[in-house]
C-alpha cells in the first residue's frame, strides 16, 4: 500500500545483544521509517514529547531538540556548554553540537545511537564516572539518558541539560615549584 506525502510508517526491530564490546548486556530497539521524505518536521521521528523538551530525529539522522516549559532558556544554554566543553576535549561518546538556535531554544546534534533498554548498574555507574573524568557530571545519571552506538558498539551519554562543568581539580600546594623570595 503506497503512502501519502508527508507521512512515515516506523518498522521497530527486537533484537538482544549477547554482550557488547564494552561489557554490558543490552537490549536495544531500532526504528528505521519507511515512505517518502519530503523534508518537513512531519517526517521526523518523534523520539521524546515532555513539558521540558520535543525530541525528533530528522530523516538525515540528526537529532532536532527543541526546550520548552520551565527554565527552558537556561536548560538549552547550559547544554550547549556542556556540549561545547565535551568537543573541546575529546569526548566521543557524546553526541557533536551542529547548531544552535538561541531564538527558538533548539539544537541540532549528531545521533549517537539507538536508547537501550537494560544495563546493569555497574555499567551505568562506570559510564557516568567515565564523563567526569571530562570535567562533566550529568546530574541525571538514569538508563533513558544511555545509548548504544552499533557503527562501534560504545555505550554513550546524551540529555546534557542539568548536567554540571566540574571545575579543575585543585593542584596539589606540594607538588608545584616554590616561587623564590
Amino acid at each position: 500500500m503506497p503512502l501519502a506525502i508527508g507521512t512515515c510508517r516506523y518498522i521497530v526491530r527486537f533484537f538482544k545483544l549477547k554482550r557488547s564490546p564494552h561489557r554490558a548486556y543490552v537490549k536495544v530497539a531500532l526504528a528505521s521509517t519507511v515512505g517518502p521524505h519530503d523534508g518537513d518536521n512531519n517526517t521526523m521521528q518523534e523520539v521524546k514529547d515532555t513539558a521540558r523538551a520535543l525530541v525528533r530525529i530528522g530523516y538525515d539522522g540528526r537529532v532536532h531538540k527543541t526546550f520548552r516549559g520551565h527554565q527552558a532558556r537556561e536548560r538549552f544554554e547550559n547544554e550547549v556548554r556542556v556540549l561545547r566543553h565535551l568537543e573541546a576535549r575529546g569526548c566521543d561518546f557524546v553526541p557533536r553540537l551542529l547548531e544552535a538556535e538561541p531564538v527558538i531554544l533548539k539544537i541540532i546534534t549528531t545521533n549517537c545511537g539507538i536508547m537501550i533498554e537494560h544495563i546493569s548498574e555497574e555499567r551505568m555507574k562506570e559510564i557516568f564516572l567515565e564523563l567526569e573524568s571530562y570535567g562533566v557530571r550529568h546530574d541525571d545519571a538514569f538508563m533513558r539518558n544511555i545509548t548504544y552506538r552499533k557503527t562501534d558498539g560504545r555505550l554513550c551519554v546524551i540529555d546534557f541539560e542539568l548536567a554540571t562543568l566540574l571545575e579543575p581539580p585543585p593542584t596539589d600546594p606540594l607538588s608545584t615549584p616554590a616561587v623564590a623570595p
